[in-house]
């Protein structure tokens, strides 16, 4: 066994069982134990951590209740289990699949949420239910920190685009920049009105160099969102006319969950997912004003 997972003990407080289970859930987690390891016995656990074997048997037993360990018996150590197949939850579309997500986002003292999209569009409503509990008393987060990426209005967007050639007026981006602007405008403010209930709100927007293929929300650093971007070619009618073009419809993308606690290749996905999404806002993002 490596003894790159080990924990510092605090000599002044003994680990419950919970947190031993945490930290061997970790270690297992990050590969420092992997399928087919045969863990320490519960002398040596007990040693390490410095509880009693009670507490190790505990820990273990939530293990073994969660399918990580095999050959759990009297006679010798139990082995790592192969990882689980998880099966996660079906794909729905966002707006859908959105808002029961960011219930449980809510439900932490700090609020992360991460998002690259083309809009506003699909957060709006899905954040209607956790704002309304907020304000109705039965969820008090402390600090809510918002972070959106949109495309700049200075770039010629993959989509959505006029079917055709076009030149002077650009009525179909002119279209997008209103609803990104306005929508953009309404978030800032719904959020806003929480400080109303004591809570720290930071809602900052920058925008990309490019168009997003996909729309992406990572809520507490725990979970990531994923959904396509599909083009298709739509017909819009306006006051001007009809506008042909090739556009996108978010709010139908079928919406897929990757979260950490679901195992090492789900949190991998998050990970990557955040440091992707940190790099781009660290960098090549410039300031966006909602105008």
């Amino acid at each position: 066994m490596t003894t790159q997972g080990k924990v510092a003990v605090d000599a002044g407080r003994r680990l419950s069982p919970q947190e031993i289970a945490d930290n061997l859930r970790e270690r297992i987690r990050i590969g420092d134990l992997k399928a087919g390891d045969r863990l320490p016995t519960q002398a040596e656990l007990a040693d390490e951590f410095g509880v009693e074997r009670g507490a190790v048997r505990q820990a273990l037993r939530s293990l073994q209740e969660d399918g990580l360990l095999t050959n759990v018996s009297k006679g010798s150590p139990p082995r790592i289990a192969e990882t689980p197949v998880v099966e996660g939850e079906e794909p729905r579309p966002t707006m859908v699949a959105l808002a029961p997500r960011l219930i449980d986002a809510f439900q932490v003292p700090h609020v992360r949420i991460d998002a690259a999209c083309l809009t506003s569009e699909s957060l709006i409503p899905a954040l209607g239910e956790p704002l309304r509990l907020i304000h109705a008393g039965a969820v008090r987060p402390e600090k809510i920190d918002v972070r959106i990426m949109l495309p700049s209005r200075k770039i010629n967007l993959a989509f959505p685009v006029q079917v055709g050639s076009s030149e002077g007026e650009d009525p179909v981006h002119d279209r997008w920049l209103a609803m990104r602007n306005a929508q953009g405008q309404v978030l800032r403010y719904n959020l806003s009105a929480l400080r109303s209930h004591g809570i720290d709100i930071n809602v900052t927007f920058r925008a990309l160099p490019f168009t997003p293929p996909v729309k992406l929300y990572l809520l507490n650093g725990e979970e990531a969102l994923m959904a396509y971007y599909t083009v298709a070619r739509y017909e819009e009618p306006t006051e001007e006319g009809v506008l042909d073009m090739y556009d996108v419809r978010g709010t139908e993308s079928l919406l897929f969950s990757f979260e950490k606690r679901t195992g090492q290749r789900d949190a991998a996905f998050v990970e990557e997912s955040q440091r992707w999404f940190d790099a781009l806002w660290e960098t090549i993002t410039t300031d966006l004003t909602l105008s």
